[in-house]
């Protein structure tokens, strides 16, 4: 297949676009800026919105796969969040443009979103059929609702594309855990080899993870499958409590303990990190309900298996945080 990335140089786009060469696809990434080159990925220049001769690489493709948007690890100022709204939304547009105005458009437009979309939750599971959408959920921080309000820009402008021959999903992805260096997996093995993996503001609050190996296996699943389109959780089937999420990273890791952190230390840690507690306050209870239905099978359902794997694949010297 020729599968096209716009923003794809990123931490996921990383990960998959080495994955996707590896299995001999021919791929291209669409990228604001000079990289680095890959073996077996070609990089192409767009701005992520505009019209532009990189429109070409998506007539006559397979699969687009579109990434780009401003990395929610950030603090989530006013001017952060418009950031992070315009680069989705924008890109969503030229990417449906570039569809709609393809002599060969490729068959299926796989569309990044979030498991940020759902509302938080403690006692009940999101799936994509009875799952509730955030946005007007009591006693959470306003400003949490803009995240929801982008995941739904995000999916609303794939949704309005004009692309009748385009079979089109939305990808609503979970925390994805990679030993890839700069992802959420890299910092919170950081934190917990320093000691500091301990619950976070109680650690009731869900967290939704997805190991790397299974993203790349569903992305090939849905690129394959004809009948899935619209929304589609990307989660493993077990999210679990952040206290218990972490006590299996310790197991992992070999370290006994890990000191608790208040809301308070959160933010402060947040701050210093240059992300923000969103990422880690918020309860993500989200289960892939379609994928299941259509009979895939994750590699990595329960997180004690994956924690272990990707641990074993992350030995070496500590990275700098941030």
């Amino acid at each position: 297949m020729k599968v096209v990335i716009p923003g794809g140089t990123g931490h996921l786009g990383r990960v998959l676009s080495r994955a996707l060469a590896g299995e001999g696809h021919e791929v291209v990434v669409l990228t604001r800026r000079e990289v680095r080159p890959e073996p077996g990925v070609r990089h192409v220049r767009w701005d992520g919105r505009g019209a532009g001769p990189w429109s070409a690489e998506v007539d006559g493709s397979d699969v687009v796969l579109n990434l780009a948007g401003r990395s929610v690890n950030c603090r989530y100022t006013r001017a952060n969040l418009r950031e992070m709204m315009h680069s989705r939304v924008d890109s969503a547009r030229v990417v449906g443009g570039a569809i709609a105005r393809a002599a060969r458009p490729p068959r299926v437009w796989l569309q990044m979103s979030t498991a940020t979309i759902y509302a938080h939750s403690h006692d009940r599971p999101n799936d994509e059929t009875t799952g509730v959408l955030g946005g007007d959920e009591p006693d959470v921080p306003a400003y949490w609702a803009y995240s929801v309000d982008i995941a739904k820009a995000w999916e609303r402008e794939q949704q309005l594309a004009a692309t009748p021959h385009t079979r089109k999903v939305a990808l609503r992805t979970a925390m994805v855990m990679s030993p890839e260096p700069g992802g959420a997996f890299a910092m919170l093995l950081r934190l917990t080899r320093l000691g500091l993996g301990g619950p976070v503001a109680g650690g009731g609050q869900y967290l939704s993870w997805i190991h790397e190996d299974d993203l790349v296996r569903a992305i090939g699943f849905l690129a394959g499958r004809d009948d899935l389109s619209g929304p589609v959780n990307l989660a493993a089937p077990e999210p679990l409590p952040y206290c218990e999420f972490l006590r299996e990273l310790r197991a992992a890791a070999g370290v006994p303990v890990g000191l608790p952190a208040t809301k308070w230390l959160a933010e402060i840690g947040a701050f210093v990190l240059r992300s923000d507690t969103e990422l880690l306050l918020k309860s993500r209870r989200v289960v892939p309900g379609r994928l299941l239905e259509a009979g895939f099978t994750f590699e990595y359902q329960q997180w004690p298996a994956a924690a272990a794997d990707l641990v074993r694949r992350s030995r070496g010297p500590l990275r700098p945080v941030g």
